[in-house]
């Protein structure tokens, strides 16, 4: 077989990770290279291949990329198999509650490698209610989204980050420039979309505007949904940066502001003493810490 006619492993990476998150900045964060590192590797495919693997600037796979992308997928799944891995019979159920935006953005993008690694545990997924933490029904592992910790589970600290407001670019050109939205005048212009989950007094706090949290206007107790509803032009949302990644690198909302301020609400993987006792759980826990970086 002629060796050098073979795409390279980490541009086959490259692409299935940049093909399941549409993100170059979570594509990167994956690899652990830089977005840039993620671009090249997928120019570097393309030219090899001859073919254009996405179609558009949203990283919509072209044909001749859906096409490959099985394959690549299919080759990769191969190669993750570990001899005597899953031959034992049956499997083992593992309850995850996780919060919606969360794990359609961060988790549901990365599930496919979970489960190529450990065939053996049916993963069952429950919706649960950021910063309540109440589920439909019981779980072995939880997402919770706050400040910490919980007095009634132990916890690992998941994932923290830092927000900063954005909104549509038709929105921008309508309300005109907004000042990096650092002073009182560029917030009072701007119609300011409500979110109990990233409260304005954050960023207002961090940029000494002397303002009480919004008392009216549009409100969504989801950060996806409050995301969406800036795109469709109801105002200026709080963004989360590392969750928020797919809509800014889609041009679908654009930053006001170069600055980020830290969020007081983080991500916590959680469960009752003595869960990890039970290998799905701590191999879960410890597969999610590693997959987030």
């Amino acid at each position: 077989m002629a060796t050098s006619r073979i795409p390279s492993i980490q541009g086959l990476l490259a692409f299935e990770t940049l093909a399941r998150l549409r993100s170059v900045t979570l594509a990167g964060e994956e690899l652990s290279v830089t977005p840039s590192a993620v671009s090249h590797r997928i120019r570097q495919l393309e030219s090899q291949l001859g073919i254009k693997l996405f179609a558009r600037g949203d990283f919509s796979l072209s044909t001749e990329g859906a096409a490959y992308l099985n394959r690549v997928r299919e080759a990769l799944a191969v190669l993750q198999q570990i001899p005597g891995r899953g031959s034992a019979a049956g499997t083992t159920r593992l309850r995850v509650a996780v919060t919606p935006t969360f794990s359609r953005q961060m988790l549901l993008p990365r599930l496919a490698l979970f489960r190529h690694a450990y065939p053996e545990i049916d993963l069952v997924l429950h919706v649960t209610i950021p910063m309540l933490n109440v589920t439909a029904e019981e779980a072995d592992i939880e997402l919770r989204f706050g400040t910490g910790p919980y007095a009634d589970r132990e916890s690992l600290l998941l994932s923290s980050d830092e927000v900063t407001p954005v909104c549509s670019p038709e929105y921008l050109n309508e309300a005109g420039p907004l000042d990096e939205f650092a002073t009182l005048d560029a917030v009072s212009r701007a119609r300011l979309i409500r979110c109990p989950l990233e409260p304005w007094r954050t960023w207002f706090s961090a940029n000494g505007i002397t303002l009480d949290e919004p008392g009216g206007g549009s409100q969504f107790n989801d950060i996806g949904l409050v995301l969406d509803a800036s795109v469709a032009g109801f105002g200026v949302a709080l963004m989360r940066l590392r969750l928020g990644a797919a809509w800014l690198d889609s041009g679908r909302l654009v930053r006001l502001s170069p600055r980020s301020v830290p969020s007081p609400h983080h991500y916590f993987l959680c469960w009752k003493p003595g869960a990890l006792d039970r290998w799905e759980c701590a191999a879960f826990v410890e597969w999610l810490k590693h997959a987030l970086g």
